[in-house]
């Protein structure tokens, strides 16, 4: 038989029952009346109930992997919005530190200022104010460098105070700075006196006990001297106002075989850090130059008397 005369058509066993057409009617037909059923009667109430909990086992297996991502990502969101506070909270707290570190060093510089400006009102010769500005290059020397120079008239050799002492002495200036030798320098000499007895003496920078130390030289092994006498200047030297402190005496080497004994001294002037200073005119500058002398009398033959 040709293939393009062959039945196409299904065998009858395949074509029982409605046709396509009729179970959709019928389907809609009962979907309708379910829907109208449900809505005036609650007809599938009890269906839907027994259905919800046949199927939340499933729906909750369902829901974990979406709820494992969403605590996954919360928590690398909290994580991170908790670095960023920690990060914003140490940032204040470095900001409050140096705030507060500024406060206590403001305080001490003004409670320094006050001093120095008490001591600028009782000495007597003029002063100018100045800042210590930095530390000399040389490490073998003790020297620093003020802000004031040949422009505000620093002469040289004045002496430097700072609020509790004498600080040193101008030894270079410049046209806007200068540099100052401290009385702990190893080259540096300044007179002093013991308060306590009036005995004079020259006290040196000294490096051998400490760092900022000083000796009185020169002085007899049975001196009266004692460890707690202040020295002060002189004032001999024509550089150094008398009376201002200069120095403690902190200890005493007395030996049989030496006529002078060792005397350890301890500067009263925050030689290792001054902030502030006063420098002052010399003593020799205070004083006024000599009156000039009137001509000589000479007396003529004739008894007239010419100048």
């Amino acid at each position: 038989m040709p293939l393009g005369t062959l039945n196409r058509d299904p065998p009858p066993f395949f074509r029982q029952g409605p046709s396509a057409l009729s179970k959709l009617a019928v389907c809609s037909a009962l979907a309708f009346f379910l829907m109208v059923a449900d809505a005036r009667f609650k007809v599938m109430q009890p269906l839907r109930v027994v259905l919800a909990a046949v199927l939340y086992p499933a729906q909750w297996l369902a829901l974990r992997p979406v709820l494992l991502y969403q605590n996954t990502s919360q928590y690398f969101s909290s994580l991170t919005a908790a670095q960023s506070a920690q990060q914003e909270v140490i940032k204040k707290h470095n900001l409050q530190s140096q705030r507060a570190n500024q406060v206590d060093q403001l305080s001490l510089e003004n409670t320094r200022l006050r001093k120095l400006m008490g001591l600028r009102e009782r000495l007597q010769s003029p002063a100018i104010a100045a800042q210590v500005i930095y530390d000399a290059a040389d490490p073998y020397s003790r020297k620093v460098i003020i802000d004031k120079g040949m422009a505000d008239k620093i002469g040289l050799g004045s002496p430097v105070l700072d609020e509790l002492g004498v600080l040193g002495q101008v030894t270079r200036v410049y046209p806007l700075v200068s540099e100052v030798t401290l009385i702990t320098d190893r080259d540096h000499a300044i007179p002093v006196l013991n308060t306590r007895t009036g005995a004079r003496g020259v006290a040196f920078g000294d490096v051998s006990l400490h760092v900022d130390a000083m000796e009185l030289r020169f002085m007899a092994a049975n001196a009266d001297v004692m460890a707690g006498d202040l020295l002060t200047t002189s004032g001999v030297d024509g550089v150094y106002p008398p009376g201002l402190p200069v120095a403690r005496i902190e200890k005493i080497e007395r030996r049989v075989d030496a006529v002078f004994a060792r005397i350890y001294c301890v500067p009263l002037a925050m030689v290792s850090g001054a902030g502030h200073v006063v420098v002052l005119d010399t003593v020799t500058a205070q004083i006024p130059p000599r009156p000039v002398p009137d001509a000589p009398v000479v007396a003529s033959r004739r008894g007239v008397v010419k100048p």
